[in-house]
């Protein structure tokens, strides 16, 4: 790690900060403003890039006056208290501090795989932050995929869009995280360490570039539905707060290989660490979920329905496999208003104790107003009821009330032993390592979107592992028994499909993370394939280890994760068939084990049920040929079926 004072002017300065292994040099330039670039293998990726912060009058980072510099290197290992890809973590990057003047810093992290900053202030009292210029110019833009976006009202579920930056859809702005192509790279932007601020989205900013954009504060609501408020008035200012803090981190992944991206732990690393000592009560698992096949089961002597003797089946069938959670959602109350009151038809009382009996517990749905509006007692009374965890739904905002909220919520669930599961909600970013009883968030155009229209396709689905899944756990609710090619896919909420094969489905329970991963389907349909099922219920949702065999965003993926001595391996095509020819690398040196695998069947292209088990000796160093149908998938696993 070096820093170099540059000769251009008298007033300008230039530094150099250089990832552990040499590879990645970003280049600070303090001008007129604090601009930077980043360079990859001597490959230029960004330039004239730049952050400035408006803090009442002020405009941090704009005529800046360096006073001191400092460099520094972290290096340490971190053992997250929910692994969702290894149970150790290297921290590992080169630091530059710049304090100028102004009270205010600008911190620099270089890693290997990726670029971090974030401003720093030392103000008395509160501060209004007027708004945030966070500009990245790309030296090349081949393509980007983006969730566009014309309103910051939003549910973060629109599929992934394709295009250079110059040619986004007019008007349109981006969620993050957005993935862009440059050159030989991909570059992952989004945020981490995002606390009593709004989130950032991006927008086009002249060629080649983005800038941010930032909702402000609201000021009054008023009531629009059972789920939702309207804002009436906002603030001039995008978050009041206090005037001695650490901002959220601007984050690049930065990828040679697309594997990287799948594999990088940026969030985690840059997010403050909890301070919570009373965490072994977090327990992630599976759960049975009823809501999307509308709790249509069949081939039972009772009428189904949202009635205790629906509930105590879905009881049933998460006890005989060992699935730890059933979710009751909409309809479990007397209404989405009045959550301290079950339905009727249900005895909440008689099904938590039958569920005890069988060692399954329940999580309940939530609609975030209902919480907010039960707040002082909500959590209070799940943990007396006995119920384990809570899904919250619909909050589709982030300004900094909202992001607030969520921190809020997580805080006094943890107090009461309650797990969360955010819906309708923003993507990760850094929370639930603070408060690691947050076990997923939405925030992705998941299966529930193939009820009423297809929009969870094969094509979206692989951009998952490298857009969405790559900052955080993401309930996508896999699971379904009932597959289908695109051309047989129709809208159902009896028989609901999904688009691709049935190892399609099997592997995103090894490809996907989340601390609560869904069966969605039916359960008759999992007694029905129950092969499948003792797969998908037998695998870890937590991860000792992972590998990325072979990865390019939107068309393949091969991951192999390691719980103890086991291993499983997911792979995921898009709608091109595919033949990949891996080497086991992972294994122990002349070790042979015994893979069961689920690989597409022969006639999976076209009835897209087809799936072939078979078994397979392995030995280090050997290839394995994963064969892979259009729209189709593969997993394999040492682990007992």
């Amino acid at each position: 790690m070096v820093f170099i004072i540059g000769q251009k002017a008298a007033h300008a300065q230039t530094l150099q900060l250089t990832s552990p292994d040499k590879n990645i040099t970003v280049e600070v330039e303090v001008k007129d403003k604090v601009y930077y670039s980043i360079k990859a293998d001597n490959e230029p990726l960004l330039n004239n890039s730049f952050m400035q912060l408006y803090v009442g009058n002020e405009v941090l980072g704009s005529n800046p006056k360096l006073l001191k510099k400092a460099t520094s290197t972290i290096n340490e290992q971190l053992k997250p208290v929910v692994p969702f890809k290894n149970t150790i973590v290297n921290n590992n990057c080169n630091v530059l501090a710049l304090t100028f003047k102004g009270d205010y810093s600008i911190e620099f992290r270089v890693y290997n795989d990726g670029v971090a900053y974030r401003f720093i202030t030392r103000k008395k009292d509160s501060v209004a932050i007027t708004n945030e210029d966070a500009h990245f110019g790309f030296v090349n833009n081949d393509s980007s995929w983006y969730s566009p976006e014309s309103s910051f009202f939003t549910a973060y579920e629109t599929p992934y869009a394709k295009a250079p930056i110059n040619n986004w859809k007019e008007n349109k702005m981006s969620t993050l995280p957005v993935l862009i192509g440059a050159g030989d790279y991909k570059l992952l932007i989004s945020e981490a360490d995002l606390y009593d601020y709004p989130c950032m989205f991006v927008k086009p900013d002249g060629d080649n570039a983005l800038s941010s954009a930032f909702p402000k504060v609201p000021l009054a609501f008023a009531p629009k539905d059972d789920r939702t408020l309207k804002i009436t008035s906002e603030a001039d200012y995008i978050a009041k707060t206090s005037g001695n803090r650490s901002f959220p981190w601007r984050f690049i992944v930065v990828a040679k290989e697309d594997k990287d991206i799948v594999e990088n732990e940026m969030v985690y690393k840059l997010s403050r660490k909890t301070t919570l000592t009373d965490t072994a009560w977090i327990k992630p698992g599976h759960v049975s979920w009823e809501w999307w096949h509308g709790a249509r089961i069949y081939g039972v002597d009772f009428k189904a329905g949202l009635n205790l003797e629906t509930y105590k089946y879905y009881v049933d069938f998460a006890s005989k496999f060992n699935i730890p959670y059933i979710i009751m959602d909409e309809g479990w109350s007397k209404s989405t208003i009045d959550v301290l009151h079950p339905n009727p038809n249900i005895d909440l009382q008689q099904l938590i104790a039958y569920g005890k009996q069988k060692n399954v517990k329940i999580i309940l749905w939530f609609t975030w107003l209902s919480v907010e509006n039960n707040y002082q007692t909500i959590f209070k009374q799940l943990a007396d009821w006995g119920i384990a965890g809570a899904k919250i739904d619909f909050m589709n905002r982030s300004d900094q009330w909202m992001v607030n909220w969520y921190e809020k919520i997580a805080k006094e669930a943890f107090k009461h032993h309650i797990l969360v599961d955010y819906h309708g909600a923003f993507k990760p970013a850094g929370l639930s390592v603070a408060y690691p009883n947050i076990l997923a968030h939405e925030g992705v155009t998941g299966m529930e979107q193939n009820i009423g229209g297809g929009l969870a396709t094969p094509d979206n689905n692989m951009l998952l592992p490298f857009i969405r899944n790559a900052v955080g756990p993401m309930d996508y609710t896999p699971g379904a028994m009932f597959n289908v090619q695109p051309e047989d896919y129709k809208p159902t909420w009896t028989n609901t499909m999904s688009i691709g094969t049935r190892c399609n489905q099997l592997a995103m329970y090894i490809v996907y993370e989340s601390g609560l991963q869904m069966l969605a389907d039916n359960p008759f349909n999992y007694y029905r394939e129950e092969d499948c099922t003792k797969f998908i219920a037998g695998s870890p949702v937590t991860w000792d280890e992972t590998k990325v065999l072979a990865a390019k965003a939107g068309e393949y993926v091969v991951i192999a994760r390691r719980k103890g001595t086991q291993w499983y391996i997911g792979a995921m095509t898009n709608h091109e068939p595919r033949e990949l020819n891996i080497p086991i690398n992972f294994l122990g040196q002349n070790e042979t084990a015994s893979f069961t695998i689920f690989q597409d069947g022969v006639n999976a292209d076209v009835q897209a049920k087809d799936y072939k088990k078979l078994t397979k000796a392995v030995k280090n160093g050997d290839t394995l040929t994963i064969k892979m149908v259009r729209n189709g998938g593969f997993v394999a696993t040492t682990a007992a079926l």
